[in-house]
């Protein structure tokens, strides 16, 4: 099987400091794969990369035969590989409904916008309910669904989550990853960064661990949360 998102060898340095040293992984369609490790690790500037906002100095990314290494961002996300970032990222003095609308601005989303905002009010009810309020004024949850739901709007084939966990409250945490592992069944591949080893591995086909910048450990999820190295690095055992 040819995976949908191949990375290879990557490397990537913030000027004399190296931050990635040949990462390579795969995402094979309709996978969830978690990419874990301690702050600090690469997990996000891993992200960044493949979505073409960072350069990397050496590697090679390829998704669907094309390859990212050679696009502008626009370009990686017209192919359908959409990065939800870290810290939800949504314009607050904009509504929930004009925030839905500007995760649509490519062509191809463009024709399906109404049926796409559907979607996410019927993912994330909550956000039905507030679908005229300002997007600064939701809670930490409610923006991390809108910032999801938003990156849904371009219908991606990939979508690259960034500690979607991150600051949440551990009802909501369950929620979120339950609506990831929703998303996933409905077609769309996830590659996920998380601090939250449980429950990113628990939804997770497969995962890698990363450590200064180096996968350190890879398998299904289920065999990563038995391991031994990882219970005593992340899950306090």
């Amino acid at each position: 099987m040819t995976p949908l998102l191949e990375v290879r060898d990557l490397d990537f340095a913030y000027g004399d400091v190296q931050v990635l040293r040949g990462v390579s992984l795969s995402v094979n369609a309709g996978e969830i794969v978690t990419l874990v490790g301690s702050n600090g690790a690469g997990k996000s500037t891993t992200l960044r990369n493949i979505s073409r906002l960072l350069r990397p100095r050496a590697g090679t990314m390829v998704f669907d035969g094309h390859d990212l290494t050679r696009l502008a961002p626009h370009q990686v996300v017209a192919l359908g590989v959409v990065h939800v970032p870290e810290a939800r990222r949504v314009f607050p003095e904009m509504t929930v409904l004009e925030n839905l609308r500007m995760g649509s601005y490519i062509a191809s989303a463009r024709a399906e916008r109404a049926k796409n905002i559907e979607r996410g009010l019927m993912l994330f009810p909550r956000l039905k309910e507030r679908i005229g309020q300002l997007a600064g004024t939701l809670s930490g949850g409610e923006q991390q669904m809108l910032a999801i739901a938003r990156g849904l709007m371009a219908r991606p084939r990939l979508l690259l989550l960034d500690e979607p966990s991150l600051g949440l409250s551990p009802l909501l945490v369950r929620t979120i990853f339950d609506t990831i592992a929703q998303i996933n069944a409905q077609g769309t591949s996830v590659l996920l960064v998380e601090q939250n080893v449980y429950q990113s591995l628990r939804i997770a086909a497969r995962g890698y661990v990363l450590e200064t910048g180096r996968i350190a450990l890879s398998g299904t999820g289920e065999s990563l949360l038995a391991n031994s190295e990882v219970k005593a690095a992340f899950l306090g055992a």
